[in-house]
């Protein structure tokens, strides 16, 4: 900008005034600027009896229904595997326990499990719920020398927290989670205190085992001493306890071929305020959670408002939520039409991914505890299906210090019994065959390839299926996104 400058007196005071106003200006945007951000105690929420137009609570119901399908998920499974009596085996293969307690496996989780998708058959597994703000959680942790492992610990969010594993270079010991709002004593014999930001938690030991007779007998005396109890059971000595005696309870008798439901759309937003006072927003949540309570408590007073909710979240359910079960719609894609979630486990504001993995494969571990892989399609993009035969080959095995794993799931996300009794192959089998040049092909069909190549052969169920590619303790260039599992390349 060109600027003349006066001489004459006049000219003097001009400029002398367009100084002192853009001096003012100056000051006045520095003051904006420097203003005190309110507080979200300082941000008023929605007025009560504020009119809502049926756009808007529709709006605001999906936003909701997004936001709270994992949370509701969660709060379902912890009611259904609390109601055990004791520590045991539900319908004879999934491990549930009253609050406070887990239950561990003593061997691969059986295939006809249908109560959580993509389970795997490299590790043993326990699991159970706790609320450690009431009644925080004891967790042993025995000497498992070279043999991986790994306690996963998920806040009421489906968030991963913690950090007890063998990439943690956890020693063993007595370890001890406790709640935001717990203000007991730690008493004498803890190696270290985790602390869950919710009270309501989920608690899952992975312990890695390989595919044989003689790995299965040295791993019983290990599980016998993972334990996790309540604080009050608590002795200051590590307990022990024989997972191959705990009793069996029956299972739900509704149970069909996938999954089961967790979530019922007629009655979500009936559970959701129970959630948004158990679960506190994040910072940054304060907005969000203001106009769900806001539009919830409309539909306390107004039928009308009630009914429409429950409409948006049987749709929401259909169409918004329905087809994140697709792992193509699972997380980002990584080439040889793989995706994965980079951010499994530690979600923050990516409610659709949280979601996502909810819905087609809830619980799942940190990144740098193990990357996940998922894949819907061939080479060429083509459904994966038990009609074809398929190839994997990896001309560079998984980069992990951990162990790894090609696993097919059938359209459900489950196993699909078979001859073999055999999900996938990987670090746990011994057997393997290389090629001359080192690589290793993997054979995914529903036929036997050939006696010659049955090392080497994972069944397929003859509908559609996926496979899962897992990296435990994956290596530098799976968490920077330099290595992408190879592609399925149909052969017949």
């Amino acid at each position: 900008m060109k600027v003349n400058i006066f001489t004459s007196a006049t000219g003097k005071v001009l400029l002398s005034s367009v100084i002192v106003f853009a001096a003012s200006a100056t000051a006045d945007a520095n003051a904006q600027q420097t203003m005190p951000i309110p507080t979200a105690s300082q941000v008023s929420p929605p007025p009560a009896g504020i009119i809502m137009t049926k756009d808007y609570v529709a709006t605001v119901g999906r936003v909701a229904y997004l936001w709270g399908w994992p949370l509701i998920n969660e709060r379902h499974r912890r009611a259904t595997f609390n109601k055990s009596p004791e520590p045991g085996l539900l319908g004879g293969v999934l491990p549930v326990a009253p609050t406070g307690y887990i239950t561990m496996l003593t061997g691969y989780i059986a295939p006809e499990e249908r109560f959580v998708t993509c389970p795997n058959q490299d590790v043993v597994y326990g699991f159970g719920f706790a609320a450690v703000d009431k009644d925080p959680v004891i967790i042993q942790v025995p000497d498992f020398g070279k043999r991986f492992w790994v306690y996963a610990l998920y806040d009421g969010r489906n968030n991963s927290f913690g950090g007890l594993g063998k990439q943690y270079g956890t020693k063993p010991g007595i370890y001890m989670v406790v709640g935001p709002n717990w203000k007991g004593t730690v008493p004498k014999g803890i190696t270290k205190v985790f602390h869950s930001p919710t009270d309501l938690i989920g608690m899952g030991p992975r312990i890695f085992m390989d595919d044989t007779d003689e790995d299965r007998k040295a791993i019983q005396p290990l599980l016998n001493q993972v334990m996790i109890y309540p604080l009050s059971r608590y002795t200051g000595k590590a307990q022990v306890k024989d997972w191959s005696k705990v009793p069996t309870f029956p299972a739900p008798t509704d149970q069909g071929a996938g999954e089961t439901k967790w979530v019922d759309p007629e009655t979500f937003f009936d559970e959701l305020p129970d959630v948004l006072r158990e679960v506190p927003p994040l910072p940054g949540e304060e907005a969000l959670y203001a106009q769900m309570k806001a539009v919830l408590e409309a539909a306390a007073k107004d039928p009308a408002i009630r009914e429409q909710l429950k409409q948006v979240a049987i749709d929401a359910d259909r169409n918004l939520v329905g087809p994140l079960f697709e792992f193509r719609n699972n997380g980002i894609p990584v080439g040889n039409g793989w995706t994965t979630a980079p951010n499994g486990g530690r979600f923050g504001f990516d409610y659709v991914t949280r979601t996502a993995v909810a819905r087609s494969n809830m619980f799942v571990n940190r990144p740098e505890e193990t990357r996940y892989f998922y894949l819907d399609v061939d080479s060429k993009g083509q459904r994966l299906t038990g009609a074809n035969h398929y190839t994997v080959t990896y001309r560079k095995l998984p980069p992990v210090n951990g162990f790894w794993s090609l696993t097919v799931y059938n359209e459900h996300h489950l196993f699909e019994p078979n001859s073999l009794n055999r999900y996938s192959l990987g670090t746990k089998n011994k057997n393997l065959k290389y090629n001359p040049d080192g690589s290793l092909t993997l054979y995914v069909q529903a036929e036997s390839p050939g006696a010659d190549k049955e090392s080497n052969w994972i069944p397929a169920p003859k509908g559609d299926f996926s496979l899962y590619q897992r990296t435990y303790w994956p290596k530098p260039e799976v968490i920077e996104g330099k290595w992408t599992p190879p592609a399925a390349e149909k052969t017949n």
